[in-house]
């Protein structure tokens, strides 16, 4: 009985979120108004891995230095404001207050918060969007929740430039989560809405089978999957998937029903369409280009150049609508395409963009290849985005995730 709810509950969404032909600027598909309130009651039938790999952390430049993540991630912030009022009008929407008593603690979380300014940006948009859905229930001021927002990210983040930074004027308590998001970290059903921005196309850790040199997946004179062979794709593509799963579970587990996550993930190609076509993909590539060029001139070894792989991977809407479906305890209501401006190729955005990438990924190339060698890395990865086509070639579009947790249902 609870396989044919579960099979059901696949089919029915399946049917309401066929994907558009239409790829153009803000291409979207939603549940129509009247299935809005489709309520379903299954058995949530997926089970946590008995052993599960260990989990890498990938810390962005922390501090307030020259390419520290708080002063890099103008591109982070863009895309968080480019989403605010498709936000706002979700939360307006789909989020019933109602069902949460009225004077309750309303707590929020943003996932993969890094050291700031773009965590505090995001969560006041929501807040604000959550108050104003209070207030137009006509609620005195002593009916009205108090709110907590907790901000995730590995123990290995800058916590202290985070803490440091926080608005003194905020309308919340805050709180500091540390972990990793593909595991459990709240109570059960005590979140109301869950954020995460830029942050769940990291992979948990680099599947084995990438340097493992019997495998066909092994990546041998990369560091991505953009050009790498099909076996490669496919085990970053898994990876991605299992993460998910793991991702959806618990947070199922810890939002209450009726609560909502909002996701922002950068890329998000379409089915169909090459890897190497988005931007992220296109910069990555050019990277690993570099990285290839020092192992020829000797400056790393080949040994260095084949064990190392970016963790990144930018899911499809259509791998992302199969990931709620699998899981079966969210309804989507909303998966939209957003296209970024074209940059235009100077020498100025050729550094913020470099700026960008290496407050993003120094930790793990330092880690890995030796801090002596970033410098070099880098002013030879702005050389090469000025030379090349880059925004020309690569497709920069922001893919926008809303689900709402269904309003009954049994987790085993």
């Amino acid at each position: 009985m609870a396989s044919q709810l579960k099979s059901s509950f696949a089919s029915s969404l399946t049917q309401r979120l066929t994907v558009p032909n239409d790829r153009s600027s803000g291409a979207t598909f939603r549940i129509p108004t009247g299935k809005r309130s489709f309520i379903v009651k299954a058995v949530q039938s997926y089970k946590v891995p008995t052993e599960m790999a260990a989990i890498e952390a990938y810390p962005m430049n922390g501090g307030h230095g020259i390419y520290s993540y708080a002063k890099n991630s103008y591109h982070q912030g863009q895309a968080i404001h480019a989403v605010k009022e498709l936000i706002k009008e979700e939360i307006t929407e789909k989020l019933d207050i109602t069902m949460f008593p009225s004077s309750d603690t309303f707590r929020i979380v943003d996932m993969g918060c890094s050291a700031g300014p773009n965590t505090f940006f995001a969560v006041q948009n929501v807040l604000e969007a959550v108050e104003k859905k209070y207030q137009g229930q006509g609620l005195d001021h002593c009916r009205l929740p108090e709110y907590q927002v907790f901000f995730n990210d590995h123990s290995s983040n800058d916590f202290n430039t985070l803490f440091t930074s926080l608005p003194p004027n905020r309308n919340y308590y805050a709180a500091g989560v540390p972990g990793s998001f593909h595991v459990r970290l709240f109570p059960e059903a005590s979140l109301h809405i869950v954020i995460s921005s830029y942050a769940i196309h990291w992979i948990s850790h680099i599947p084995k089978e990438l340097v493992d040199k019997s495998s066909p997946a092994w990546n041998k004179g990369r560091t991505y999957y953009a050009h790498a062979g099909a076996e490669t794709i496919k085990a970053y593509a898994d990876q991605f998937a299992k993460d998910m799963d793991n991702f959806l579970h618990f947070r199922a587990l810890e939002i209450v029903p009726g609560g909502m996550v909002l996701l922002t993930i950068p890329g998000g190609r379409w089915d169909g369409d090459s890897d190497y076509q988005i931007l992220p993909n296109t910069l990555n590539d050019l990277l690993e280009s570099c990285i290839v060029d020092m192992a020829k001139k000797g400056i790393i070894s080949e040994e260095k150049l084949d064990s190392f792989n970016v963790p990144e991977y930018f899911p499809s809407p259509q791998e992302m609508e199969a990931a709620v479906k699998r899981n079966g305890c969210f309804c989507i209501e909303r998966i939209e395409c957003l296209h970024d401006e074209k940059k235009q190729a100077n020498p100025k955005e050729a550094r913020a963009f470099s700026s960008h990438m290496r407050a993003g990924l120094e930790f793990l190339l330092s880690e890995h290849f030796g801090h002596e060698i970033m410098d070099e890395l880098f002013d030879s990865f702005t050389r090469k985005i000025e030379e090349n086509e880059v925004f020309d070639l690569g497709v920069a579009f922001k893919l926008l995730v809303v689900l709402k947790r269904n309003e009954s249902l049994l987790i085993n």
